[in-house]
């Protein structure tokens, strides 16, 4: 599961609001990535959190932005293929307009990550990694 900024805004004031009801706070914490398929992360020695009790932002996984470029011309010279392929003819063009480009976040084995546990403890929302990615 995904979220945008605003959704994850909205589910933290659910999760706060429904913690003062229920008179227990809201708590963090951390665990590591132990299984990137199917994603798994462990909290402590008894504790291991399935991708179904875990929602993603977009700090911690792939995802697909679109953007706008600003005119530019993209020129090759003309290269020999390698390894059987065929050689390039040199060309020039307009490169412009929005572009779809792939985001790399996903969970790495191993990584540490921040938590913020939701719904009773039932769901935890993966806000990011707490150690620089290497």
């Amino acid at each position: 599961m995904s979220l945008d900024i605003n959704e994850l805004v909205r589910l933290v004031k659910r999760a706060a609001v429904e913690a003062v009801q229920a008179g227990a706070p809201m708590s963090g914490g951390y665990g590591y990535v132990t299984s990137t398929s199917p994603l798994e992360i462990t909290v402590d020695q008894k504790k291991i959190l399935t991708e179904a009790q875990l929602i993603l932002t977009d700090a911690v996984r792939d995802y697909t932005v679109e953007m706008t470029t600003m005119p530019e011309y993209h020129e090759t010279e003309e290269t020999s293929g390698g390894a059987g392929d065929a050689a390039f003819a040199p060309h020039k063009h307009r490169y412009q307009g929005r572009k779809k480009w792939k985001v790399h976040n996903a969970l790495q084995m191993g990584e540490k990550v921040i938590l913020l546990r939701c719904d009773g403890g039932q769901q935890y929302i993966v806000l990011g990694r707490w150690e620089a990615r290497t």
